[in-house]
């Protein structure tokens, strides 16, 4: 098994007020040529939008957006016609495809906290598409949740790609294996908050670790713990 570790110290930071944006690889103004990707996964955002402030309609093209929102609630609105708020524990994917523009404010009255992934498609100039989906803690507490899938079906997002994204909610001293082919796939994992220990590793509130060359890992919750795991392609071929 091999790994790196992502301390939440050594993140980027786009700081303008209203924003505080905290990127594990380059992504705006933050170039880091040694974080530019991890496999597929070409960005992850730690983002907090203050209250009535947010993104101005904007264009995406080829690239699959997934959003798991923390806290607060922001608007989404696109050129595809789609209008909506989502809130804590919805997860929203935009597969940008052919292109799209769309929009995104902090409509309630708490900063707005959530997670921006981008991944590489697998597909390119597909036909664009949104979906949201809501995820309650209660369903989620001492297992693992799908939230995000390549395959279509009810109960989660799918995406333009061979990924999977799970969100995992754990008691202190909970625990659970996960398992993965891991022929050309690597493993993201981000502690939301609280801290858990995984391959040996000790991770506190807003690290990561990326994981590849294993087909199993095992994590423990110290105290009560909230994580976001990522299964992606490493390359395309």
């Amino acid at each position: 098994m091999n790994f790196q570790h992502f301390p939440s110290s050594g993140r980027g930071l786009k700081d303008i007020g209203w924003l505080q944006s905290n990127f594990f690889f380059s992504f705006s103004e933050y170039r880091n040529p040694m974080r530019s990707a991890f496999g597929t996964l070409l960005a992850f955002n730690d983002d907090f939008v203050a209250a009535g402030k947010g993104f101005g309609l904007h264009p995406h093209a080829n690239m699959e957006i997934i959003s798991v929102m923390l806290n607060g609630s922001m608007n989404h609105k696109d050129s595809m016609g789609y209008t909506n708020v989502v809130h804590e524990d919805w997860v929203q994917i935009m597969s940008a495809g052919t292109g799209l523009r769309h929009e995104e404010y902090n409509v309630g009255d708490d900063t707005v906290n959530f997670l921006q992934i981008w991944i590489q498609p697998k597909l390119q100039n597909v036909t664009p598409r949104y979906q949201y989906r809501h995820f309650p803690r209660a369903e989620r507490r001492n297992r693992l949740v799908t939230i995000v899938s390549p395959e279509e079906g009810a109960g989660h997002c799918w995406i333009n790609q061979n990924t999977r994204i799970s969100l995992g909610l754990f008691d202190a001293g909970g625990a659970t294996e996960y398992r993965f082919n891991p022929e050309n796939k690597c493993l993201f994992l981000f502690v939301m908050s609280g801290a858990i220990d995984v391959a040996g590793q000790a991770l506190p509130a807003r690290d990561a670790i990326g994981i590849w060359d294993t087909g199993e890992i095992r994590i423990t919750a110290k105290g009560e713990a909230e994580f976001l795991l990522i299964e992606t392609p490493i390359n395309q071929k």
